[in-house]
């Protein structure tokens, strides 16, 4: 492994380190209860440090929660699918990998913090549009030959905004490890995840 690799890893690791330790101060104490000082003391790490990849706490505490999985282990899910696997399939196993129970739950989380605290809201939403530019630049590298930029970012855009009403509250979605006891009638998230993709398929 060469040295730039080593320093993006290491960069990559900073950055997760002072992440995390915002969204728990964020889960234990609110956003109002901790300041950026509390957060390079729990990660060890300088304020200095603190403002190399992040501008702000809101910032640190959104990126923690956006689901993320090494390219690879995309890549190496498509090679073992047929050659004739469409942008909409491919989309539904990016989906089905990033969004596991737990990102998922980090993911609302994030959003219930965000209704009690407004100046979370611009950072939540990056976080979806964070995975969406994921997703499009992946599926725009694997199709550009067989469709175009426009495609790919529509059906990226249209996936991801099917996320935030089942992390915001408006539809009533059970998370993947969610007892029917917290919301008995409301949708499982797998049948409305094959709802989302079946409507996809139909209108693409």
């Amino acid at each position: 492994m060469n040295k730039s690799n080593l320093r993006e890893i290491k960069k990559e690791a900073t950055a997760h380190a002072l992440a995390e330790a915002a969204f728990q101060l964020a889960l234990e104490r609110g956003m109002d209860g901790f300041v950026v000082e509390d957060i390079v003391q729990r990660a060890g790490y300088s304020r200095r440090t603190f403002a190399n990849y992040f501008s702000c706490k809101e910032e640190a505490v959104a990126t923690a929660t956006v689901p993320y999985h090494d390219v690879s282990e995309f890549y190496d899910l498509l090679n073992r699918m047929p050659d004739s696997t469409s942008p909409i399939d491919a989309m539904y196993q990016f989906v089905k990998m990033q969004l596991a129970e737990e990102s998922l739950r980090r993911m609302k989380q994030l959003f219930t913090l965000s209704k009690s605290y407004p100046t979370l809201k611009p950072y939540t939403l990056s976080a979806v549009h964070l995975l969406q530019r994921e997703a499009q630049n992946l599926l725009t590298g694997l199709f550009r030959e067989t469709h175009s930029p426009d495609y790919t970012y529509l059906l990226a855009g249209s996936v991801c905004s099917t996320i935030v009403p089942l992390l915001d509250g408006t539809l009533r979605v059970l998370l993947p490890g969610e007892s029917p006891d917290v919301d008995p009638g409301a949708e499982s998230f797998d049948d409305y995840f094959e709802k989302v993709f079946g409507y996809l398929r139909q209108g693409f």
